[in-house]
């Protein structure tokens, strides 16, 4: 069996990062998973998905390492074919992901202790960004 939910968030761009985890344990618990996976997935090409310890001195470290690997400050290629200034946006969601799959067991998503489920927005302003949670029972 197979189920599909659509989260809506409204995010800040610039690396604005959302814990999802949440959504995910009520989707686990509202359509009774015990055993199977969730899927958790971002559309767009400047937003990602990725697990992490959500406390508020690595958020701020994973977004100076995403400024260190793409640099928000170059010059991008990308900017020849639209016009804007979001090149390093597109770089780094794609060295990050867009979707990540978690294994259920027990009714539970297998998580580490400190380990949460977070969706990046990379894009160069606010937007909407909708999520797609996609799971099944095994």
């Amino acid at each position: 069996m197979h189920f599909l939910k659509e989260i809506n968030l409204k995010t800040e761009g610039f690396t604005d990062i959302i814990d999802v985890t949440p959504h995910i344990s009520s989707f686990i618990s509202e359509n009774e998973i015990k055993q199977g996976w969730v899927t958790v997935f971002t559309r767009g090409s400047t937003g990602a998905v990725t697990t992490i310890e959500y406390e508020p001195n690595l958020v701020k470290d994973f977004k100076n390492a995403m400024e260190r690997i793409a640099p928000s400050d170059m010059e991008y290629e990308h900017k020849k074919t639209w016009n804007d200034d979001n090149g390093c946006s597109h770089i780094r969601a794609s060295v990050v992901g867009c979707s990540e799959t978690i294994p259920v067991s027990g009714g539970k998503a297998l998580l580490g202790t400190w380990q949460q489920v977070v969706v990046v927005d990379f894009d160069t302003g606010a937007r909407n960004r909708t999520v797609y949670l996609s799971g099944g029972k095994t």
